[in-house]
């Protein structure tokens, strides 16, 4: 399982298992040449004007991370979730994430993780939306962080997911692992980490998957869109929640997802929780169509932009720190390394 997030990277380049040696200078001097072709739609963006925004995100991340591996921003720079999502965000970009650039912040901020999970029953943080996070910053990083604390942390963040979902009588997930209620924010997070670990080889059953999925069809409403619980009105970013989490159970040719997709193409994009709808709606519009994600992705590009501070960074309501990992994010569909992050 140490070679699943190079899977694809192998189809482009073939190396023979006994050039070790290439291979590690191949990963050091062209990692681009291992991801899904940058910009396979057609496109007028440049290509380096997104790895400067990019790059000038992570640097940011780099220079401002704790040598504990959290960050100095409001209280939210130390939550396992934002951790988490800046680590997915540096793992994105596709440097060697033993040896690149990114390699110590990177090993940092799995060190916290491993520090805020509880021994005996893999639940990390304080809350199932840092759970959440930081279980699908572990999936991606399995398999590609020369870690060997990956895989059994990974494998109890699961359990913690699936055990929990199993005494929630919506079939979801809220804010603690013993919630017995549950909302579609919190539950995307469990069912994208989910998806994350199914495809780094972890057991998820599919019971879990399907049951999931029968929490989310209880809350789309008639407009296609998603509410926050069972009746409660849609909106653009738990729409695209809902739309991804379909996506990911290949049920693009669903309904559900058709109808979501139609709102979602219509809807007006978040404004409240800005970063937290960009890091949800790059990965819809990137699944609804190539046409819809290249309007979008347009759009995001010339608006993250405008907006990026001098220092490389951007401003939420959350704090600077989840403000540029998410940032980063809705924009790391242009690279497509990550395995959660191809079509």
């Amino acid at each position: 399982m140490q070679l699943n997030t190079i899977r694809s990277r192998l189809k482009i380049i073939a190396v023979s298992r006994s050039s070790v040696a290439s291979l590690s200078l191949a990963l050091t001097l062209f990692p681009t040449a291992f991801g899904q072709e940058l910009f396979v739609e057609a496109t007028d963006i440049a290509p380096t004007e997104v790895d400067r925004l990019y790059v000038r995100g992570l640097q940011f991340l780099a220079r401002s991370q704790t040598p504990e591996g959290t960050w100095p921003d409001r209280s939210y720079g130390s939550e396992p979730a934002v951790v988490g999502l800046a680590i997915i965000s540096m793992l994105a970009h596709g440097d060697d994430p033993n040896f690149g650039p990114y390699s110590l912040p990177i090993r940092r901020g799995l060190d916290f993780i491993f520090k805020q999970m509880n021994p005996q029953t893999g639940y990390i943080g304080r809350s199932m939306y840092n759970h959440g996070f930081a279980t699908l910053a572990l999936a991606e990083a399995y398999g590609a962080v020369d870690d060997q604390r990956l895989g059994p942390a990974l494998e109890k963040a699961v359990s913690l997911i699936v055990n929990s979902q199993s005494s929630n009588p919506f079939g979801g997930w809220r804010y603690s692992p013993e919630s017995k209620d549950a909302d579609t924010t919190v539950s995307g997070a469990q069912m994208v980490a989910l998806f994350a670990a199914r495809n780094a080889g972890i057991g998820v059953p599919e019971t879990a998957i399907k049951k999931g999925l029968g929490f989310f069809a209880t809350c789309q409403m008639s407009d296609g869109g998603y509410g926050y619980t069972p009746g409660s009105s849609s909106n653009s970013a738990r729409s695209a929640i809902g739309c991804l989490v379909l996506a990911l159970a290949k049920e693009k040719n669903s309904r559900a997802f058709q109808a979501a997709a139609k709102y979602l193409k219509t809807a007006p994009p978040e404004t409240n929780y800005q970063q937290y709808y960009l890091y949800y709606a790059s990965q819809a519009f990137f699944h609804i169509s190539s046409e819809a994600w290249s309007t979008w992705n347009r759009k995001n590009i010339k608006m993250l932009g405008a907006t990026q501070n001098p220092e490389g960074g951007w401003d939420g309501q959350f704090g600077s720190t989840f403000a540029t990992a998410a940032s980063l994010l809705s924009l790391a569909l242009n690279y497509r390394f990550l395995p959660i992050y191809e079509r």
